[in-house]
């Protein structure tokens, strides 16, 4: 959603409308340049009042999108690469241990992630939409492994990626047809009940997203292939 559509229609207070059409805005800005945003040039995009801007910027600025710097307005820090390779190397951790819990569990969870695929594969036009899908996958996994800590762990590490993952869609021509691809590659290792050919899945398809950022591979992903 571009930042000229305004709020989303969706029902729900006018902070969180607010909030959510600012979050989707902040993840399609370019993640190594640094970005000040107004109350005033925010609620004119969105087409709403700064009363619920200064709201949801509050809460922003709570998650770790955003500094507020009086009498400068709300800014959006850049994200380093050596960030991004932090992130994605504690994703790797977690979510191998993860996928490696869920292999045991029932069929159905097979069939599950394939329904959150092929919703992705639906919103191929609309990359905010098609990350926020991208999210739910991963968030599934992990959240069946019934860890909650490593649950809201995760949780905080998936909400600073949403800038790196739209950067990854809109750079590589193809990007989201091999995400798809790849998180189908998770899933039929899942539905064979094989644990480490879901945690080799799971490695490869975040190898990628580094690559589609141009990002060297980090050592956790080299040492697995090693031993393969």
């Amino acid at each position: 959603m571009s930042s000229a559509q305004g709020v989303s229609p969706r029902s729900g207070s006018a902070q969180d409308v607010t909030y959510d059409w600012l979050k989707r805005h902040i993840a399609q800005l370019p993640r190594r340049d640094g970005t000040f945003l107004t109350e005033s040039g925010i609620a004119t995009e969105a087409g709403t009042s700064r009363t619920p801007v200064r709201e949801a910027l509050l809460r922003l600025e709570a998650e770790g999108f955003v500094q507020i710097v009086p009498k400068k307005g709300a800014f959006v820090p850049p994200i380093s690469d050596t960030e991004v390779q932090a992130v994605m190397q504690a994703r790797a951790l977690v979510e191998d241990f993860c996928i490696r819990q869920v292999v045991a569990l029932e069929p159905e969870f097979a069939a599950e992630l394939e329904r959150l695929v092929d919703e992705q594969e639906a919103l191929l036009d609309d990359p905010v939409a098609f990350i926020d899908c991208d999210r739910v996958f991963h968030r599934t996994i992990v959240q069946h492994a019934g860890n909650p800590v490593l649950a809201d762990f995760y949780e905080s590490l998936r909400d600073r990626q949403i800038r790196m993952g739209l950067r990854a869609v809109a750079r590589t021509e193809h990007r989201a047809r091999t995400v798809l691809a790849e998180h189908r590659a998770i899933i039929e290792a899942v539905r064979a009940g094989e644990a480490e050919g879901a945690g080799e899945a799971v490695a490869a398809h975040l190898s990628s997203t580094l690559a589609a950022l141009n990002l060297p591979e980090l050592p956790a992903y080299r040492v697995r292939e090693a031993k393969a």
